[in-house]
């Protein structure tokens, strides 16, 4: 301890003192001395007090205004719009659901039930569809899916869990480390839907979002020490993440992109979202005339150990998954009931999304169709029906 100095010579300065009052919901700190004066007891308790007189306030982070988050969200309902828009289903099915909308109805429930287009409109539109990527050169498909939905069902799931948990990542990372942590991780929940998915086409807009979650996931884990609401903070996480799981067990709903998605932004998190430690954090004032007591190491050992780690696997992780597509594996031949993950088949619709074909007969006022896929045959009542009311009536016998 520094004590008075010598007879006739300046006194010296008493070492300074750091009292932390709390950590993340009023993390008011005072480096304080011996000449510190105390705060008036008028001053509203409610308010944050001002740094007294001599004092500079260290501001560590800085709050983000979230604008890129709602311009998803913006983008994923006019893409909707557009794709129901194609869709078309009064022109191209004899029936649909929801008929005084339009040519923004829906197609059939059996179809689809999330209140959504065919599977058609979403593999014209930029579905992922496996095929096309390995043998026609379609790579770009693997970055379009992320914009499209299933259906009604599956954009509000996705939008509504989106702006819950996007504004506030946003808000307080930025809108470049999440944007890149939203734009990387649904393509790998792409990647990793196409190493199953070898014969459906898939939409995976909500692969990104999952990003999002496991984002927030690593970021609870490597800032631990900084959050005061840790149960609430993963409740709120299992909640969202359970809701889209389910609904991800629905056809034209991917979660094999959900589950890619998560891991990936699961890693990029302990990249991208890293904050310095808590003993750093914790300083809120500091005298002008001496330097910030910051703790030598910004950020603690474990937190860059999980850095390290998790670049590697992310670049690994991408290199062979990349590898694995442009080699047509299907890893469902080493995983027999891993297709339930994603769609479970019941009596009110079928899981089989991949694009259909059928043999068609015309004889007066009569169309017979025959599936080429699983070979049913039914005849219509129709007169000079289009080649889209062929290609919707297919589809339907085909499911």
């Amino acid at each position: 301890m520094a004590g008075a100095g010598e007879e006739g010579g300046p006194p010296q300065q008493s070492d300074v003192r750091i009292s932390v009052n709390s950590r993340r919901v009023s993390n008011t700190v005072h480096p304080l001395d011996g000449r510190t004066p105390p705060l008036s007891s008028s001053t509203p308790t409610s308010l944050p007090a001002p740094p007294p007189p001599g004092y500079r306030e260290i501001k560590h982070f800085k709050k983000w205004f979230s604008w890129l988050i709602p311009l998803f969200v913006v983008a994923n309902v006019v893409m909707f719009v557009i794709t129901m828009y194609v869709n078309n289903c009064p022109k191209n099915s004899v029936s649909c659901v929801a008929g005084f909308l339009g040519r923004f109805s829906f197609q059939p429930f059996k179809e689809n039930p999330l209140l959504g287009p065919s599977s058609t409109t979403l593999q014209k539109l930029g579905a992922l569809d496996v095929s096309k990527v390995v043998h026609e050169h379609q790579g770009w498909r693997l970055i379009t899916c992320m914009w499209l939905h299933g259906g009604v069902f599956h954009l509000l799931a996705n939008m509504l869990s989106l702006l819950v948990i996007g504004i506030r990542v946003e808000q307080e990372f930025g809108f470049v480390r999440i944007g890149l942590l939203y734009i990387i991780s649904g393509l790998g929940g792409s990647l990793f839907s196409a190493l199953f998915l070898q014969s459906n086409i898939s939409v995976g807009a909500s692969g990104a979002l999952f990003g999002l979650l496991g984002g927030m996931l690593s970021e609870l884990i490597t800032n631990w020490s900084i959050y005061a609401n840790k149960v609430v903070s993963l409740v709120t996480l299992v909640v969202i993440v359970a809701i889209n799981l389910a609904v991800g067990l629905l056809p034209h709903v991917d979660n094999f992109a959900h589950i890619g998605g998560f891991l990936s932004g699961f890693l990029l998190g302990f990249v991208f979202l890293i904050r310095p430690q808590f003993s750093w954090v914790s300083q809120r004032y500091a005298l002008q005339t001496y330097p910030s007591s910051s703790p030598k190491h910004k950020f603690k050992a474990y937190q860059c150990i999980l850095w390290v780690l998790s670049l590697i696997l992310l670049i690994v992780g991408f290199t062979l998954g990349l590898v694995l597509l442009l080699r047509g594996v299907d890893l469902n031949d080493h995983c027999s009931w891993c297709h339930y993950m994603s769609c479970v088949p019941t009596s009110r619709w079928s899981c089989n999304t991949q694009p259909v074909s059928c043999m068609s007969d015309q004889v007066g006022g009569q169309l017979t169709l025959t599936c080429s896929n699983n070979g049913k045959t039914k005849t219509y009542s129709l007169q000079s029906p289009s080649p889209s009311q062929i290609q919707g009536l297919c589809s339907q016998l085909c499911r």
